[in-house]
């Protein structure tokens, strides 16, 4: 654990050396208070306390972000050739996915917490759901680390950062966008299996205050599958050199 704690530490420290968290934290605020607050106001006119035009915000923004975050984490190891110092050094593979994951998955939660100002400025306008809201906060929790994770795979299968953001994006746009066009034009068992794979279908259930069994199970299991992944791309690295 404390291996894993050192290498958190040496990418967190990264992320705010070279400006990229600060970057991020700036640019999710802005966009998150600028459309929740001021373009369109719904916050104002929906007669109700509720923060689900921020949930909604948050979950594209995290979505472009996240990527923006993650492409750095192997592929620049990769392309100056420092991830075979890293690997020599009496760390296991899983040690380093792990120690990147949380670096990166940390970021987040500080940028979400950044925004408990909404919340406790929602709870003064009315009767807020408290439920649902904390609720909100975990389905944006559990899609960030899932696209962390893809990104994570996507940064170790390319020395280019654009190629691992693009790469990640790729991904992502299936679980964000493509799937659940293909549920909503498809029936059937086919179709179904498009809706189960579509985040929205999740993250829809989880921020109106529905917490499901098969919902966990569904991030966690694209979270373990990004992961193994990442860990297997490592593994054959180091079977190769």
């Amino acid at each position: 654990m404390k291996k894993i704690w050192v290498i958190t530490r040496r990418e967190l420290r990264a992320f705010f050396d070279s400006l990229m968290a600060y970057i991020m934290l700036v640019l999710f605020l802005g966009f998150s208070g600028f459309f929740t607050w001021i373009y369109g106001s719904d916050i104002f006119f929906s007669n109700q306390a509720s923060l689900q035009s921020f949930f909604s915000i948050a979950y594209w923004t995290l979505f472009f972000f996240i990527p923006a975050l993650t492409m750095r984490l192997l592929a620049e190891e990769n392309r100056s050739g420092t991830i075979e110092l890293l690997l020599t050094r009496p760390v296991t593979d899983w040690q380093v996915v792990i120690g990147k994951f949380l670096s990166t998955f940390i970021l987040i939660i500080i940028a979400l917490l950044l925004t408990i100002p909404y919340y406790i400025t929602v709870a003064q306008l009315g009767n807020v759901d408290h439920g649902a809201v904390w609720s909100g906060y975990l389905g944006l929790i559990l899609m960030s680390a899932m696209y962390i994770s893809i990104g994570m795979f996507t940064s170790s299968i390319s020395t280019n950062q654009i190629v691992g953001f693009l790469l990640a994006l790729f991904i992502g746009i299936f679980f964000h966008i493509i799937f659940d066009v293909l549920a909503s034009n498809i029936s059937g068992v086919l179709g179904q299996i498009f809706s189960y794979l579509s985040l929205s279908t999740h993250f829809d259930s989880i921020s109106r205050g529905v917490i499901d069994t098969k919902d966990l199970l569904y991030f966690l299991s694209v979270i373990f599958l990004g992961l193994v992944s990442c860990e297997a791309i490592l593994s054959k690295r180091n079977l190769t050199d």
